[in-house]
């Protein structure tokens, strides 16, 4: 061991480069068994901004789990990812150029995206690898690369040929800050001031009034119909005749719908093209009219008339301000209400009528339910959200954007007749803006000229298919099949991702993946929860409260956050706390100093097990196994902070504080043995955990010559502690509760001497032990120097408890003893009561024992000291 304290700043970044540099968590070339592949289908980062920390904190737990299955002789791929042809990138250059994707061709602002995320990516890598994530580099992939590109275009192909997607001119929701198309996954509720306006229609032939209740009074230019429920008998004499709409004077007829909400406003709605869902449903159902009165950028069109070319936000003041002049605004009251808006930028969704491509969903939400139900969940409750997410859904996947980046829709269209001429699967990845198409005549009618589709895919049409990306998924044109080029990886072993994507990532690629191979994509989902900060409140910008990884990682060691990150309870959201770090420093800290000592007491790395082990060390090395078995499943159930908890209690406290004092004393084989032993195992138990500080304490003894754990007689070189075997048990007999009663014992008597200011080495002349430690008698008279020790295993220990005081719950005692509150403390003080059957006579009153509690005292009133031992009394004797 280097002598002096533990530097993490020179050992971790040196062990970061060696491992980057050495390839030593590289997947092997020709790994083609399934059954010692394991594969993390890890989630590709959005390139839009800087590392933060949830970040770290999802891929410390990642690479804890790769870690552990890798010394547990899986042969392990964890690749990397970026996702690079989102609307978050596009975005980024925008902000980061200060240009608009409009102002150029598309081509040109593509160059620009690149040429952006390269250099955030860059810096992305740079701080992963700084967090000494065992990540295979070799394996990394881009989504806008060419690569991804073919296999995105090839879903699309393929889905295509399927029937499972479509292409349609249809109600879509809208993006009006970023123009664009999304999907219902890309919307979230949110709660936004606003106004209810109560606004006057009137019967076009009678002229009569009744009113409509609005949040939207810029619709009513796009206002086809109004709707009365069934059941409404106050309303329902207007259903057939037609309304006028104020302001605009178009007529529009008054239907009855049983979707309408009575409870809401007056109980009679207009419909309008289109506000929300049900409008929707209702255009569908009663073939309404079609008047779109807000643009694709949120501005009124020519349908809204004077309002025309006003933001959709200034039109709506403009127009209440009308309909208040004209004494058809009755009311106007702010409310609170819950909004669906794009997740993206927060702002309003709209539905438009465009023309989009679409994935079929709704005709298979059962097989996907089913889906979801065959993969093992981590935690088991997050399927829930899942299961909500499936049975909720009410559109299917619209999968193209209006955006200048991402992956081209490999389509052309026949000028004349529309049909959709397809690229052929040998020339992927094209891009119809620039390519021809694979026809020189349309199949359907004959003509010769073609329109490129400019659309491009949704970016989760790209990152649900990772799965299929890393198993090298393709099109072998020859066999005339799509084939993998590592079929072995296939279905991956763990998806893990946050929740708050369930819905996004996981269920597309549920999609996808399933569609393409008849198989759920992944055996086991790995659902990690949000970091908050300090007083659990969700981090943000806007806040203030967001946590800089490179500050943290200025100030604590990578193994100290990784210690923190591992505190969690997976699935669960996890608050930033310095203390969970400072904890982590001082394990790091406790453990070199213990290896530090194990190598003063036995400076034989792998020194000869001897005929007989003591029966102590048969206890410590039989212990370590108890707790191995315990890790093991705690990591394989994903249960990261019982498996972290339990182990450092066990280090610190079994080994360090008692096992360590005790093997000071000793200088035998037995114990020589048993300290390094234990040793090598806390390191590799560690490992997963503390990847820097146990691959340092590793070199420095035991990766010249490492031995295989179950024969130290065999030294096999383990260049890595990460690439060395899991420990397997030794398979030791040992009385577990009589060796743990006998280190309590010892523990007792060390305590002893130090609080009486002797030394360790100072002789006891009689130890007598009520409880059982039989079998260890010589380890405790031998470290202890204890002259005479006498075990009482079946005797009850000379000791009585007695009474030491009472203590009255005065919030319950006072209301109901009043004014004897006083009597009651005096006899209590003078001892004159008595405890009957649980309850306190005193001062004429019996009390109930959920009135008062009994202080007790154990006393030992014969010759000696009583110390107490876990459960056992001590009797300590000595002739000074």
């Amino acid at each position: 061991m280097p002598s002096g304290e533990y530097d993490p700043d020179a050992a971790e970044a040196r062990w970061q480069r060696r491992w980057v540099d050495d390839e030593t968590f590289a997947y092997p070339e020709e790994t083609a068994d399934p059954d010692t592949a394991f594969a993390i289908d890890t989630p590709p980062p959005t390139v839009s901004g800087n590392l933060h920390w949830g970040h770290v904190y999802g891929s410390i737990l990642q690479d804890v789990v790769a870690r552990f299955h890798r010394m547990n002789g899986r042969d392990v791929l964890y690749p990397f990812g970026y996702d690079d042809n989102g609307i978050a990138s596009e975005r980024l250059t925008e902000r980061e150029l200060d240009v608009r994707h409009q102002d150029f061709e598309r081509r040109e602002f593509q160059r620009k995206c690149r040429e952006v995320c390269r250099e955030y990516e860059a810096d992305f890598t740079e701080k992963m690898q700084g967090m000494g994530l065992s990540i295979d580099w070799n394996n990394t992939y881009r989504t806008i690369s060419p690569e991804v590109q073919r296999v995105s275009q090839l879903s699309f192909i393929d889905l295509y040929e399927k029937g499972r997607e479509y292409r349609e001119q249809a109600p879509a929701i809208w993006c009006p800050e970023c123009e664009t198309a999304i999907s219902q996954v890309e919307t979230e509720d949110d709660e936004q001031d606003s106004h209810f306006h109560d606004i006057e229609f009137t019967v076009a032939d009678s002229g009569e009034g009744f009113t409509i209740s609005t949040t939207r009074p810029e619709l009513l230019p796009a206002c086809v119909a109004v709707f009365v429920h069934p059941d409404d008998d106050e309303n329902q004499h207007l259903v057939g005749e037609a309304a006028t709409i104020p302001l605009f004077g178009h007529d529009v007829p008054i239907i009855a719908d049983d979707r309408v909400d009575m409870e809401t406003g007056s109980g009679i709605v207009m419909c309008c093209t289109f506000g929300d869902q049900n409008d929707i449903e209702w255009y569908q159902a009663h073939d309404l009219d079609l008047r779109v009165a807000i643009d694709e950028s949120g501005h009124m069109t020519d349908v809204a008339g004077p309002y025309e070319g006003m933001h959709s936000a200034e039109a709506r003041e403009a127009i209440v301000s009308d309909l208040d002049e004209e004494d058809a605004l009755l009311d106007r009251r702010a409310i609170t209400h819950t909004v669906n808006v794009h997740e993206r930028c927060g702002v309003g969704v709209e539905f438009l009528v465009t023309e989009q491509w679409y994935v079929k969903v709704l005709d298979k939400r059962e097989e996907y339910l089913q889906a979801g139900r065959d993969m093992e969940w981590f935690p088991e409750k997050m399927f829930t959200r899942y299961e909500h997410w499936v049975e909720g859904l009410q559109w299917d996947w619209l999968i193209s954007r209006q955006r200048s980046s991402g992956i081209p829709f490999p389509v052309w269209y026949c000028a004349d007749c529309d049909h959709e001429i397809v690229a052929e699967k040998d020339d992927l990845p094209v891009d119809p803006l620039s390519d021809d198409p694979p026809a020189d005549a349309c199949p359907e009618c004959g003509h010769g000229e073609f329109v490129p589709e400019d659309d491009v895919l949704d970016t989760w049409a790209t990152s649900s298919l990772t799965p299929l990306i890393n198993a090298g998924w393709d099109y072998d044109a020859d066999a005339g099949e799509f084939t993998m080029d590592r079929p072995e990886i296939y279905p991956m072993d763990v998806r893990p991702q946050g929740h708050d994507i369930i819905s996004f990532w996981l269920f597309h690629t549920v999609i996808k993946c399933y569609e393409h191979t008849g198989e759920v994509p992944f055996e086991s989902t790995m659902i990690n929860g949000m970091v908050l900060d300090e007083n659990r409140e969700k981090m943000s910008k806007s806040k203030g409260n967001v946590v800089d990884p490179d500050a943290v990682m200025e100030k604590f060691p990578v193994d100290a956050a990784r210690f923190w990150a591992a505190g969690s309870a997976i699935g669960d959201d996890l608050p930033y706390q310095e203390k969970g770090l400072r904890a982590g420093e001082k394990l790091i800290r406790k453990l070199w100093n213990a290896s530090k000592l194990v190598e003063s007491l036995a400076p034989e790395p792998y020194p000869d097990r001897p005929d007989e082990l003591a029966e102590l060390d048969r206890w410590l090395l039989a212990e370590i196994d108890r707790e191995l078995q315990r890790l093991t499943e705690h990591l394989e159930n994903r249960e990261f902070s019982k498996a972290r908890d339990g182990l450092r209690t066990f280090f610190w406290g079994t080994f360090c504080d008692d096992y360590l004092e005790i093997a000071k004393q000793r200088e035998d084989a037995s114990a020589r043995y048993t300290l390094r032993t234990a040793h090598r195992r806390f390191l590799k138990l560690f490992a997963p955990l503390l990847a820097h500080v146990t691959e340092e304490i590793w070199h420095a003894e035991y990766a010249a010559d490492a031995a295989d754990e179950a024969s130290a007689e065999t030294p096999a070189a383990a260049e890595s502690i990460h690439l060395a075997d899991w420990p397997d048990p030794l398979g030791l007999e040992a009385d577990h509760d009589a060796g743990e009663l006998a280190m309590a014992v010892v523990g007792a008597l060390r305590k002893f001497k130090s609080d009486r200011g002797l030394p360790l080495n100072a002789p006891i002349d009689v130890v007598e032990v009520y409880g059982d430690v039989r079998g260890f008698e010589d380890d405790v008279t031998g470290v202890m120097h204890v002259g005479d020790l006498r075990v009482h295993p079946d005797a009850e220990a000379p000791v009585e408890t007695v009474t030491t005081g009472i203590d009255l719950d005065y919030a319950t005692v006072g209301p109901a003893y009043g004014g004897d509150v006083p009597d009651i403390e005096a006899g209590i003080e003078a001892g004159e009561y008595e405890l009957v059957d649980g309850e306190l006579h005193v001062a004429g009153h019996e009390l109930s024992p959920e009135e008062f509690t009994v202080e007790t005292d154990r006393q030992y009133q014969g010759e000696g000291d009583l110390i107490e031992a876990g459960d056992a009394a001590v009797i300590v004797r000595t002739d000074d």
